[in-house]
């Protein structure tokens, strides 16, 4: 009978540079990273992008854990980082094609067509400021506690809890602004 390998001893593992280490974390938490990606970004080819840039960045940055928390804490915070990395670049690129013209009016309409195409949920995500959305979107399907979601954004349980309960307010909010407009 084989012994299940923890995700800490996996992850030291892969960081001495253990392939099938590696692979393992992979196997275990690819499915968990795009779903993180997808509610953060909003977008599914975004997603998609961003789960394979964290999954590509993993192997170096492994060197940094310590195992000193989860993995999946610290697998979060990665993942949030590079979620924050991606928003400030997409940014700066609209800011620098804002004076394109028609072609970056046409590239906007489109845009908008395909975020209107969304469920609410995700719409109403995209309205959250960007630490709101982080924190939702890690206690949301993954289900993390208040104590883990703080660990791995690097805040007090508390905030973690007054940042849900802002979520809430606004979410409520938005729905009876919406069925106000009907």
């Amino acid at each position: 009978m084989r012994m299940k390998v923890s995700d800490e001893g996996l992850a030291l593992a892969a960081a001495g540079g253990d392939r099938a280490a590696f692979a393992g974390l992979l196997d275990r938490h690819y499915d968990r990273l795009f779903a993180f990606s997808f509610r953060a970004i909003g977008n599914r080819a975004e997603a998609e992008d961003l789960t394979q840039d964290i999954c590509l960045a993993l192997p170096r940055k492994l060197g940094g854990f310590r195992g000193e928390s989860r993995f999946t804490t610290w697998l979060y915070r990665v993942a949030v980082n590079a979620a924050h990395d991606r928003r400030r670049r997409a940014a700066t690129h609209a800011k620098a094609a804002s004076g394109w013209g028609e072609v970056e009016l046409a590239r906007r309409a489109e845009a908008d067509e395909a975020a209107e195409a969304q469920d609410w949920l995700a719409s109403a995500m995209a309205t959250l400021p960007d630490v709101l959305r982080d924190t939702l979107a890690l206690t949301m399907d993954d289900g993390l506690t208040h104590a883990e979601a703080a660990e791995a954004l690097g805040i007090s349980e508390g905030t973690v809890s007054w940042r849900l309960s802002e979520i809430r307010k606004h979410l409520r909010a938005l729905r009876e602004t919406e069925e106000v407009g009907r």
